[in-house]
């Protein structure tokens, strides 16, 4: 890695002692770094990018991560069914405290990401590849932007699309507007806005972004834990602290998930009580309905998300687009496109004000705050390490400004339209006396289908909806379970995934029955899930500087740094020697005898070794593939040989 240079020279110096010692160790570093600048040959500045697939790395099970990940779930399955009560006390006690002391982390945190990853799409970074530099990405942009819908949120849109606008509308934050009214409307939906926009993505597209920049472009594997090698080095990354950084991953992607299923159980359960008619579903029902949705995301896991995830991922994205298409002509159409840009610009307006309502006091403020917007950003830190790893693995190929600008925008776009959608459908229908229900929130959006036409076939379509969403949540999930147990692995084994996914069915059926019969297993469950998020929130601090650290040496970047000292440099003497008229014609030269900033070559050892490390495997690779090659060729006339030859590598006859 290279770093500027800047002391100076004998003739700036104010005594002039030592000053030639100085220039003279910097000639021969220069004069070094010209001559062979890398181990391999290559300069720092122009290694393409290394994929994790070309260092030849292990992939075999990781069984101490597997096994301790493993013994953890099932002593929480466990005290789940065995002290169901306790479990949910002591998850509430925690919460509370985590809630009161910590809350305002969570808001700054939330903020500090957003800004920074902005930062990194829009700056001169965003021009790095999340892979080599000639590499395409593999996946079409509606896949892509598909498949990150459905495993980043897809099952809480659907669960809270009309419940939340029309809980706030009913209750607006406090100090904001008069309930029922057209102004908490517009508040109402900023509100949502501000909980399921920008900052929720940022946080998937920080860790998916470090991970995949890791893994694609300098050779890592793809784990939580490789994030910080920058700052702990490759040795802790694979030591202690790596492997306790990827099981704590782990069990938070398992916990966040199952919680997850478990709503999305619920809603379903509602689906099949209105299409039967048969009235309140008990517990058995709900367990069947997660019995099969978790075969059914199991045998898409297993498939691979080339096959099994796009395909229900693009089917999930036509089934919702209608579905929203339906609602907004057949619902309040004209009311919906007159409040999209009115609440997008109070988004605008109001961001600093409800980022700031965190730090008010008062137990009305703090009540809400707690219940909800503390909530969502644990909540979203909580399931960071999941959607992160599953949206670096399908974002290869991508630039850090495309990966910035998709990411964090058009899902919150996307976001913003689907609550605007059926929220303000909601909330014209109660205001015209349709008398919807908050509680339980899962039967909000199923009564608003009730109102309109064709309600018999679109419950069964929001049904279906959930189901699809329920199946891609889960199976990336266990995709991305199984690349943590086994070393980075991107395309885990069957068995390891297979597990996992029935772990995320077991967890998520025995706590919704052990739960009471007030579920409160399940509010254990998301609790337990947001707690987790506390040493995330601190993890993902140092997350953004071990990123920043790497962007800074990135190759690209390095380039940007030598062209543009090397052009002022250039341009400087051309006008000093030739006074304009010259060419800038590229010729070695000793830095030595002027007192101009150069670039100090400081070679990045970690990725020039990993580099000439895979150049030595691709030719390996190639030879062995032209030897097969030979081999396969059909019989053909060959040169005789004298008696007793044989071809290099045969052995002799006995």
């Amino acid at each position: 890695m290279t770093e500027f240079d800047n002391r100076p020279s004998e003739r700036d110096h104010p005594s002039g002692h030592g000053a030639g010692d100085r220039a003279m160790e910097t000639a021969k570093r220069i004069a070094k770094d010209i001559a062979d600048p890398a181990p391999d040959g290559v300069h720092p500045a122009l290694i393409p990018g290394i994929g994790v697939e070309q260092t030849g790395r292990d992939f075999r099970t990781d069984r101490l991560v597997f096994g301790v990940a493993v013994a953890a779930t099932i002593a929480f399955i466990a005290w789940g069914v065995v002290a169901g009560e306790n479990l949910a006390g002591t998850a509430s006690d925690v919460l509370g405290w985590v809630i009161e002391y910590f809350g305002v982390l969570f808001t700054v945190i939330a903020t500090v990401v957003l800004v920074f990853m902005l930062y990194v799409g829009f700056s001169r970074f965003g021009r790095i590849r999340l892979g080599r530099d000639d590499e395409e990405p593999e996946f079409s942009l509606f896949s892509w932007i598909s498949m990150l819908f459905a495993a980043g949120m897809g099952i809480g849109l659907v669960f809270w699309g009309a419940a939340e606008p029309l809980t706030f509308f009913e209750s607006p934050p406090p100090g904001t507007a008069e309930a029922g009214t057209v102004e908490a409307m517009h508040t109402a939906l900023t509100q949502v806005l501000y909980h399921w926009g920008p900052q929720a993505w940022a946080f998937y597209a920080l860790v998916g972004g470090a991970i995949a920049y890791g893994a694609y472009r300098r050779g890592r594997t793809p784990l939580i834990s490789s994030i910080f090698a920058p700052l702990l080095g490759e040795k802790r990354t694979t030591g202690p602290i790596g492997r306790t950084i990827d099981v704590f991953s782990i069990i938070v992607t398992l916990f966040g998930t199952a919680a997850s299923l478990g709503l999305g159980a619920l809603q379903i359960g509602h689906g099949v009580e209105l299409v039967t008619g048969l009235g309140q579903v008990g517990n058995g029902l709900l367990i069947g309905v997660i019995a099969v949705l978790t075969a059914a995301f199991i045998a898409s896991a297993v498939s691979g998300v080339s096959r099994g995830i796009r395909a229900l991922s693009n089917i999930n994205a036509v089934v919702a687009l209608l579905l929203a298409f339906f609602v907004f002509f057949v619902g309040p159409t004209m009311l919906i496109v007159n409040i999209i840009p009115s609440v997008g610009a109070q988004f605008l307006t109001e961001f600093t004000t409800m980022a700031a309502r965190s730090n008010s006091q008062g137990e009305e403020v703090q009540t809400f705050l707690s219940g909800w917007t503390i909530f969502y950003w644990a909540w979203w830190i909580s399931w960071s390490p999941f959607v992160g790893m599953f949206i670096a693995k399908i974002s290869r190929g991508r630039t850090l400004r495309q990966f910035v600008a998709v990411v964090v925008l058009v899902p919150s776009v996307i976001s913003f339209v689907w609550f605007a959608i059926f929220g303000t459908t909601a909330i014209d229908q109660q205001m015209n006396g349709a008398g919807l229900e908050t509680d339980p929130p899962e039967s909000v959006l199923f009564g608003v289908l009730a109102d309109l036409p064709l309600s018999g076939i679109t419950v069964v379509v929001l049904g279906l909806l959930v189901a699809i969403f329920f199946v891609t949540g889960a199976d990336s999930a266990s995709l991305v379970m199984g690349t943590l147990s086994q070393r980075g692995n991107p395309e885990p084994t069957r068995w390891v995934t297979i597990v996992w996914g029935s772990l995320v069915g077991v967890i998520a059926g025995v706590l919704l029955v052990a739960g009471g019969r007030e579920g409160s297993g399940l509010t254990a469950l998301q609790n337990v899930t947001i707690i987790a998020a506390l040493p995330f929130a601190v993890i993902m601090a140092f997350m953004m500087i071990a990123f920043m650290k790497d962007l800074r040496r990135d190759p690209l970047i390095l380039r940007d740094v030598y062209a543009e000292r090397a052009v002022r440099h250039s341009v400087r003497t051309g006008l000093e020697e030739y006074g304009g008229d010259f060419a800038l014609v590229p010729a070695p030269y000793d830095h030595a005898s002027d007192d101009l900033a150069w670039v100090d070559p400081v070679v990045d050892e970690e990725l020039t070794e990993l580099y000439a490390k895979t150049e030595a495997i691709a030719v390996q690779a190639q030879e062995a593939d032209e030897g097969a090659a030979d081999e396969d060729e059909p019989d053909a006339p060959r040169p005789s040989a004298a008696p007793g030859a044989r071809s290099e590598g045969t052995p002799p006859r006995s």
